[in-house]
């Protein structure tokens, strides 16, 4: 027995079979008849065609046979049967056999001479008519294709075959296959199929079948195929679905890379199919314990704890608490000071924090975080450490129309009212004065626990008018005023530019006050001078001098006063007229 020879590919094939690739396509029987020319000893131009073949060896499946070529011919057992049934074969018998090809290992296949089919064109007519999908055997590899029995015999060009290469060509002879008729020329009997066609129909009904059989709420089995920055494409059996990067997991995934890879082999939710797009969207979060349906059994109002900020917006911070539950620090509940304007003055995306639990609520998926009660609020004791009246100091933070912010502790603030900030004169806004950042003292004017207000005064640290005059004298001095006004017995004096006193004078004092108010007449004093002189020039020896008469005070005249008391802590002072 010869050895097999290896099997032949693409050119080798057809330079062997006398073919040249470079040749252009022929009608089917040119095709049929340059190959049986090649290759048939007893060939006819239309009819059967075999050759005698002497059976060489045999094992349990397959008859090996001498065609009188370079190499041996195999023939299954299978194949060596007629009507009555298989066909005994021993070496040395001779059997009429027609080459259909040759196998893997290189041997030539062989096939019995059967009985021509009836040739119905009128049936292959309406096939080819109506696109029927019909069933024929293919029987030889030919140059081009391959040599189908339909009834007639037809030909099937390699490219709509269905197969790959040569190789593949050949494990198709002896198969009976489904094809459809593409080409019909009854008077010269070229008949061209398609099995190609038919096998991609099948596929796509096939697949139409098989995405069928998805439904949303389904769990599968799927292969992680491609990775891209919104999701993964995962393959359930054919078909790709989509996994949304929001739908990996519960906690926060950035990109698919950080939790899958390519291969990987996961199980996916159907989360919706869509017939018509032929789209499939998958989760895998969704086959996860929810952390938030025990978010309520493990989160209390009150409960300090850890985590790491997430996520850092105009309003706030989240910080996960565990993967897929996240808590929300508002911007209010970062400081109690006023110094942070934006989150991001407090913390940074990844920063560990801790956090105190202010409010829970697992149906809104939603969790209320505190940073700053973590720290105590400094307003409990503020009475204590600023209490009214008290002296403090520190930076201007803001300047507003109503006043300024002065910065007494890191998270204190105390506001100053445009009013008290300067005795000297009247100002439009703050910043006529302050700047901010200036350090300045200001006295404790109000403190309020409950409306966490600290009210400060700059004005009141300043000397006055009268603070400089109290300063500059002594009880008992003697001192020149303007008599401002007199009401009844009520008298206001003009001590310097901004210092007032007041004083009572005697009733007497004050009638003839009122008396002296009057026209003055002026022939009456004279006389009254007069007389005064006369007796005191005459020195009257029993006579004593009488004492001299206080003039009542009256609006407008300079009188000199008496200062009777100082009281610099109250900025009052209190005099007398002095004559």
């Amino acid at each position: 027995m010869s050895t097999p020879s290896t099997p032949l590919r693409g050119e080798e094939f057809r330079e062997q079979e006398g073919l040249n690739p470079a040749e252009p396509e022929s009608s089917f029987g040119d095709i049929l008849n340059q190959f049986e020319q090649t290759h048939a000893h007893d060939t006819k131009a239309k009819g059967e065609q075999g050759i005698e073949a002497t059976v060489v060896a045999v094992n349990a499946d397959t008859a090996f046979f001498d065609v009188g070529q370079k190499v041996e011919a195999v023939m299954p057992l299978a194949v060596l049967r007629d009507e009555a049934g298989p066909i005994p074969v021993k070496p040395g018998d001779i059997v009429r056999v027609s080459i259909s090809g040759r196998n893997a290992e290189g041997y030539l296949e062989l096939s019995l001479i059967k009985v021509e089919r009836p040739k119905d064109w009128s049936g292959l007519q309406k096939s080819f008519d109506e696109k029927l999908t019909i069933s024929g055997t293919v029987t030889q590899v030919i140059k081009g294709g391959l040599a189908v029995d339909i009834g007639v015999r037809a030909f099937m060009p390699a490219s709509r075959s269905g197969a790959r290469d040569v190789p593949e060509m050949q494990t198709l002879v002896g198969q009976e296959i489904a094809c459809r008729i593409i080409k019909l020329d009854t008077e010269n009997e070229d008949v061209v199929v398609d099995r190609r066609a038919v096998l991609e129909e099948e596929r796509a009904k096939a697949k139409e079948a098989a995405f069928s059989r998805f439904e949303a709420g389904a769990v599968v089995e799927g292969t992680v195929r491609s990775l891209l920055d919104y999701g993964a494409f995962i393959d359930i059996g054919g078909f790709d679905g989509m996994l949304h990067v929001a739908d990996i997991s519960h906690g926060r995934v950035n990109k698919p890379a950080d939790a899958l890879a390519i291969g990987q082999q996961v199980q996916v939710k159907i989360l919706k199919v869509d017939p018509i797009k032929r789209r499939i969207s998958l989760g895998l979060k969704q086959l996860q314990a929810d952390p938030w349906s025990t978010a309520e059994e493990k989160y209390h109002v009150g409960d300090r704890l850890k985590g790491k900020v997430a996520r850092v917006t105009d309003f706030g911070a989240f910080v996960e608490l565990e993967p897929g539950l996240d808590g929300l620090v508002h911007l209010s509940e970062m400081s109690w000071s006023r110094k942070i304007r934006k989150p991001s003055d407090a913390v940074q995306m990844g920063d560990m924090v801790e956090v105190q639990v202010l409010a829970v609520h697992p149906a809104e998926k939603r969790i209320s975080l505190g940073m700053k009660q973590v720290f105590g609020d400094p307003w409990d004791d503020v009475e204590k450490r600023f209490p009214k009246d008290a002296v403090v100091e520190g930076p201007i933070t803001q300047l507003k129309q109503f006043g300024a912010f002065m910065m007494v502790t890191e998270d204190v603030e105390g506001m100053i009212h445009v009013g008290d900030i300067t005795h000297e004169k009247r100002i439009n806004h703050p910043q006529d004065v302050l700047k901010v950042g200036q350090i300045v003292k200001a006295v404790v004017l109000e403190n309020d626990k409950e409306k966490r207000r600290l009210r400060l005064g700059l004005k009141q640290l300043m000397p006055t008018s009268i603070d400089e005059y109290i300063a500059e004298h002594k009880e008992g001095d003697v001192v020149t005023g303007r008599v401002a006004t007199v009401k009844g017995n009520r008298v206001t004096a003009e001590l310097g530019e901004g210092v007032q006193a007041t004083f009572n004078i005697a009733a007497g004092e004050a009638k003839q006050e009122q008396k002296s108010s009057g026209p003055v007449d002026i022939n009456a004093l004279s006389s009254l001078l007069t007389s005064k002189w006369k007796g005191s020039g005459a020195g009257t020896a029993s006579s004593e001098p009488a004492p001299a008469r206080r003039e009542p005070p009256r609006e407008g005249e300079v009188r000199n006063f008496r200062i009777v008391k100082l009281d610099a802590e109250k900025k009052k002072l209190e005099i007398e007229l002095a004559g």
